[in-house]
């Protein structure tokens, strides 16, 4: 399943001028003693920023239209702080990933010269995928982009272009697709793992069958389901989860190689 189904997401063509080159872009960060740093960016081309602080704290404030929202990502135990409700919900779809291993939010300060001086940008996310590459993320619907907001996302891929990493602008999230993953993420803590239900599970849905039907044929279906709703979060089963809500008669299947063992 392509978890990609969201509006305004794209890989960003870096349309920065020429002239703007690796050494022209700097980046203030926090290190692992907790020292901030600003480096320019080739200097920071390989650093694990997903193990680091974010380099400025998420605060609410009076009268702020945004909501900020935790959430914890399962796959490190590590608390993401995230400035919207859309924040929070692709750093869920991040964790449900089996691509990405590490997380951080706000994980840097890019410096670049703007036609108007210096320029900032925080990017939202930082992720770590399993092959060791990285994606700079920045999440922002297609109807609310100025043009210093068109600006920042430019030059974080000219950035990103520069230094080997992967740029991408992320919107707003197909809501069956965002309603599925939700529920799925009640169930993602390691408490629901039960190995002798979660085995009887992987051999009733090794054909594809409804979800209630499998549940209800490995045990008391009340007891069985929020072991199967974290096997499908840990993608140790799969459904379609982009078409329809899941239910009763949503087919489950085996995953292709196991899925996430871990």
């Amino acid at each position: 399943m392509k978890l990609a189904r969201v509006q305004g997401e794209e890989r960003v063509a870096a349309s920065a001028p020429a002239a703007v080159e690796a050494g022209v872009f700097s980046v203030e960060y926090v290190d692992e003693g907790g020292i901030r740093r600003h480096e320019p960016l080739p200097a920071v081309w390989t650093t694990r920023f997903e193990e680091m602080e974010p380099v400025r704290k998420v605060r609410s404030f009076h009268g702020q239209r945004s909501v900020v929202r935790d959430y914890w990502f399962a796959r490190t135990g590590q608390v993401v702080s995230c400035e919207s409700r859309l924040e929070r919900d692709h750093a869920m779809l991040f964790d449900f990933d089996p691509l990405a291993v590490g997380l951080v939010s706000q994980p840097f300060r890019l410096f670049w010269p703007g036609q108007r001086g210096r320029r900032g940008h925080v990017p939202d996310f930082f992720v770590r995928l399993a092959d060791g590459t990285t994606v700079l993320v920045d999440v922002r619907p297609d109807d609310q982009i100025e043009p210093g907001d068109a600006e920042a996302f430019a030059a974080s891929a000219r950035a990103c272009e520069l230094a080997g990493w992967s740029f991408r602008r992320v919107g707003v999230i197909a809501p069956v697709l965002l309603a599925n993953v939700r529920w799925l993420a009640g169930y993602r803590h390691p408490r629901y793992w039960q190995p002798r239900t979660a085995a009887g599970l992987r051999e009733v849905f090794a054909e594809p069958r409804c979800l209630f039907a499998g549940a209800s044929a490995v045990g008391d279906r009340l007891a069985v389901l929020p072991v199967l709703y974290h096997l499908l979060w840990r993608r140790l089963l799969t459904a379609d989860l982009s078409e329809r809500p899941l239910g009763p008669d949503t087919l489950v299947g085996s995953a292709p190689e196991g899925g996430l063992a871990g």
